[in-house]
């Protein structure tokens, strides 16, 4: 009996996943709920550096929780939605967001899937033009004579 519940505890313990696996959950407390609001908004408009397809909400980083935190404390400190993504931008670009705005180093992001496409429009266009053209070419006289030449020789056999 004694060796049963021993092997039951070091069975249990071994199902009882380490402290550093667990995952810990922030938990932020807000001063109204349009303070809450903006931080929602915030966290998911903000893309994560490391991460760089994940917002700063859904990432697991450690960067994105800094940013998180960094967040949550300058909406506490009073700050405007528009001054927390100036500060985030100031410190880590426009990558940072996950619509940049439209300038001259972000044109390429806005406009290269438009530019692509009608790339490859004109290149078929190209392609089919050409095609057509070689498909109605004449025969030269020398082609012309030997294709007589081959039929005379059909009719004769």
């Amino acid at each position: 009996m004694r060796l049963l519940s021993i092997l039951i505890l070091l069975a249990g313990a071994w199902l009882v996943p380490p402290v550093a696996a667990q995952s810990s959950i922030d938990v932020y407390e807000f001063d109204s709920p349009a303070q809450e609001a903006v931080f929602r908004e915030l966290t998911r408009e903000l893309r994560c550096p490391k991460c760089q397809n994940q917002d700063i909400s859904d990432s697991n980083a450690e960067l994105a929780k800094d940013l998180r935190d960094k967040t949550y404390e300058m909406l506490r400190e009073g700050n405007s939605k528009q001054e927390v993504i100036d500060f985030m931008v100031a410190r880590y670009g426009n990558f940072i967001l996950y619509k940049p705005p439209l300038m001259a180093s972000t044109v390429i992001l806005w406009a290269g899937p438009v530019l692509v496409i009608l790339l490859g429009l004109v290149v078929i266009l190209v392609r089919t033009r050409r095609t057509r053209r070689n498909d109605g070419d004449e025969l030269s006289t020398e082609e012309k004579k030997r294709l007589a030449d081959l039929l005379n020789k059909d009719k004769e056999s």
